[in-house]
């Protein structure tokens, strides 16, 4: 079959004229490795063979365990609800009831921040942690209505009221949750969870605090009263006009303010109480922490009963601003309305909704993760706040995501695993049909220092962005773009430029990257250990010895490290170039297309720099000179000071950090190749790769007529070529102690590298097989940079010059 395949292949090569193999790849292979198998007889051939399309296809095309194993882990609960037990289901039950204590207040006020009636939020809450648990690969997350989410939602919300008045708020609000639950959903099914982590933290950072700031503010003048009986100005305005509208408007304060500053006074009171007395009587942290963790519950009951006491007979009137009727039970289930109309209204506010449900949940489920020490699936996580989002309209909900401040508190709270979901979930049912009618009486003020308090933790404090200005000082400027525009424009905004910005300067570095020239310092090791005294032999026959004395051990050794000491190494170590006419040359980042091109000038540049052009005759008279090499003036004498430069003779590439590369990248590759070749005619520049780790990129590089000798380079000129190459050994019996005995009893260090002189074997002890780390039919692959140098400097010098001076 094989062979028919090949003969096919064949033939379709000869109809379209395809030239299989251009630079003679079959023969200089099979001439490498045997000359490298005759060089080293006791090392076992082997020949490096290219992936192939079909692997590729292989690699990719799942199988039917691969498929059972997708739908069993859309499913997570399943790994862990066969092991559940009384522990864990108490550490659920104190998590499931505390966080619904917080929730409960929480999600009709964050309701009211998406314009809607406060009912709307506990419905939010209620499927948001139902059916979070069936496909959570987190324990601490919890799912439900968040200021930001509710924020965006509510600015849509208020647009439509202008252009569909005929359509209610919380419908526009339904069809949004589903249209995002299912791209999120999308999302997850196709396992594109890695999209994430294309938001970098300053650009999260920025997002949270500018929302923080913009929601606080707009909730200040609710806090106030100061919009209780008139609407005097917009609070969906930029924060920075609300900011000035609320102190032009400050003398419209009304007794509001009074439900509002205190009880957000007291909130804070409670908070640096209960962490004051938990660090000087640690034996009652875990009290101090529910008491601190319960404290928006007990303001709000607290303002609660006032309101009660105040207003029990003023219904028609009351003193204060309060939430008014709540319905009892699910009074707003029922298929959400996808209408077309309602549908491209939003469309535009898409993008920014789904960023901000992807960066709040994954983002807290993963710093959770981390701090609890388990690994979050980012696709099963969008998969559930997909679903959660999908289905939650079906009984009112709108879009909800992960929330920071009630993860966290169910995080302390001892939860065990996903189910306390499910509890927090039969709160919320409690509150819906048995605490309507007390919901009435909650003062709005009061509800608005709620949400103030719960967003100004989200604000990155002073310490963080100087953390950020130490780490990286660009970025902080991404940090006050975001928070800026976010300030003085919208959220929406302010996200797109974060997001926008952070990739650009990712472009950017990838265009702007350098390589660099390095070079050989000669180093010693000093550390604090025994005494101890080891010779070893290096592959070029350089000895390196260890003299260690009491509590001092040095070696000597070659360290490659740049020319010009821009990795900010100490600029009094001399570094060197490993031999005349040699050349290191380390690619800092990825070799792709972007950055191909600036790569290749730098090399070529000082290249240019520190060689001369073998033969400088080869440029011939004037008009055969290149326009941009026109020589000297007729008449003019020229002192050439290129004569102490050496020639070109080969160039090592260090691709430790490119794991791909691509058509353009090769080509480029290529050009330059065949620039060098011309300038260092009647010789070619020989080109060593080192540390090429993906065979991908050895096949691309293959296929561009690199990494062996050119056919007949040997017989042409005279020379026979050494091969160096690094090989393991391999124990001659079946044991898998004979290795050890192969070596009296000590194990081998693993590998070594083989150059002219083959290495001997202790037949008394055993017979040790030495097989090849990479192919021999591949010689100007190496394993590292030391290796590639060895194989230069074997050669190099005999390697006898086509040019006669």
């Amino acid at each position: 079959m094989s062979s028919t395949r090949v003969k096919i292949g064949h033939g379709l090569a000869w109809f379209f004229n395809l030239n299989l193999d251009p630079y003679g790849q079959r023969e200089a292979e099979l001439d490498d490795s045997r000359n490298a198998s005759q060089s080293h007889p006791d090392v076992e051939p082997y020949d490096e063979k290219n992936p192939t399309a079909a692997d590729w296809i292989r690699s990719i095309t799942p199988t039917p365990r691969d498929i059972f194993q997708y739908f069993y882990r859309l499913f997570p609960f399943l790994h862990w609800i066969t092991r559940y037990n009384l522990t864990w289901f108490i550490g659920d039950l104190i998590a499931g009831v505390t966080v619904g204590a917080v929730v409960v207040p929480q999600g009709m006020a964050y309701a009211l921040l998406a314009e809607l009636e406060p009912q709307y939020g506990l419905y939010s809450s209620f499927m948001g942690v139902l059916l979070y648990w069936f496909f959570a690969t987190s324990k601490d997350i919890t799912i439900g209505p968040v200021a930001v989410m509710s924020t965006i939602t509510g600015g849509i919300v208020n647009k439509a009221e202008t252009a569909i008045p005929d359509v209610p708020g919380h419908v526009v609000a339904s069809s949004l949750a589903v249209i995002v639950g299912a791209i999120v959903c999308f999302l997850g099914l196709a396992r594109l969870g890695w999209i994430v982590d294309l938001i970098p933290l300053p650009s999260i950072a920025a997002f949270m605090t500018g929302s923080g700031i913009n929601i606080a503010v707009g909730q200040v003048p609710t806090m106030m009263g100061m919009n209780t009986k008139k609407k005097r100005f917009s609070t969906r305005d930029a924060t920075y006009l609300v900011i000035i509208n609320t102190l032009k408007n400050l003398k419209y304060t009304t007794i509001d303010a009074a439900m509002g500053l205190t009880a957000l006074l007291m909130l804070y009171i409670i908070r640096e109480t209960c962490t004051y007395l938990a660090k000087k009587y640690p034996h009652r942290e875990k009290t101090l922490f529910f008491v601190n963790t319960l404290r928006t519950a007990f303001v709000i009951l607290l303002y609660t009963a006032i309101s009660a006491g105040v207003n029990l007979h003023r219904r028609t009137n009351p003193l204060f601003s309060v939430l008014g009727e709540v319905p009892r039970g699910f009074q707003h289930a029922g298929v959400p309305d996808l209408d077309p109309e309602i549908l491209s209204f939003f469309a535009s506010e898409l993008p920014a909704a789904v960023i901000v449900v992807l960066i709040e949940h994954i983002s807290i489920s993963k710093s959770f993760g981390r701090v609890n020490n388990y690994v979050i699936d980012p696709s099963q996580e969008l998969v559930a706040i997909g679903v959660s989002n999908l289905l939650g309209p079906f009984l009112g909900a709108y879009p909800a995501t992960g929330s920071f401040s009630r993860t966290a508190i169910k995080a302390k709270s001892g939860v065990r695993t996903p189910f306390a979901g499910v509890i927090t979930a039969i709160v919320v049912l409690l509150a819906l049909y048995a605490l309507t009618a007390v919901f009435w009486y909650i003062p709005q003020a009061s509800l608005a220092a709620v949400i103030i308090h719960a967003v100004l933790d989200v604000v990155s404090p002073p310490n963080v962005v100087y953390q950020f200005w130490r780490i990286s000082p660009l970025e902080v400027i991404i940090f006050f773009a975001g928070v800026l525009v976010t300030i003085f424009d919208t959220i929406e905004d302010g996200i797109y430029t974060t997001v926008c910005v952070s990739f650009a300067v990712f472009i950017f570095r990838v265009f702007q990257a350098k390589g660099r020239f390095l070079g050989i310092a000669k180093v010693r090791t000093v550390g604090d250990l025994r005494s101890s005294r080891r010779t070893s032999e290096s592959s070029n026959d350089q000895k390196i010895t260890s003299i260690v004395g009491e509590g001092e051990i040095s070696s000597e050794r070659n360290l490659f490290i740049p020319i010009n000491h821009e990795d900010n190494s100490n600029p009094r170590v001399p570094v060197e170039h490993p031999y005349p006419g040699v050349f290191i040359y380390q690619f800092s980042e990825l070799f792709n297309y972007p950055n191909a091109t600036r790569f290749l000038d730098g090399l070529t540049a000082g290249i240019f720099k520190q060689t001369r052009r073998t033969d400088p005759e080869s440029l011939g008279k004037l008009g055969d000179r290149p326009w941009n090499d026109p020589g000297p003036r007729k008449g003019q004498v020229v002192v050439d000071d290129t004569e102490e430069r050496p020639t070109l003779r080969a160039i090592i590439l260090d691709c430790s950090a490119v794991n791909n590369v691509d058509v353009t990248s090769v080509q480029a590759l290529i050009d330059v190749r065949n620039q060098l070749d011309r300038y260092a005619q009647p010789d070619t520049v020989e080109w060593h790769f080192a540390n090429v780790r993906n065979p991908w990129t050895r096949r691309a590089l293959t296929a561009a007529g690199f990494g062996f000798l050119p056919p007949k380079r040997d017989t042409e000129s005279g020379y026979h070529w050494k091969s160096i190459f690094s090989v393991a050994d391999l124990a001659d019996a079946a044991s898998p102690l004979s290795s050890e005995k192969a070596f009296g009893g000590k194990r081998a260090s693993g590998d070594e590298e083989i150059g002219a002189k083959p290495s001997s074997t202790n037949e008394t002890e055993g017979t040790i097989r030495q097989v090849p780390l990479y192919g021999l039919n591949r010689p100007f692959f190496h394993a590292d940079v030391l290796e590639a140098l060895d194989a230069v400097l074997e050669n190099v010098e005999h390697r006898p010059s086509l040019f006669k001076t």
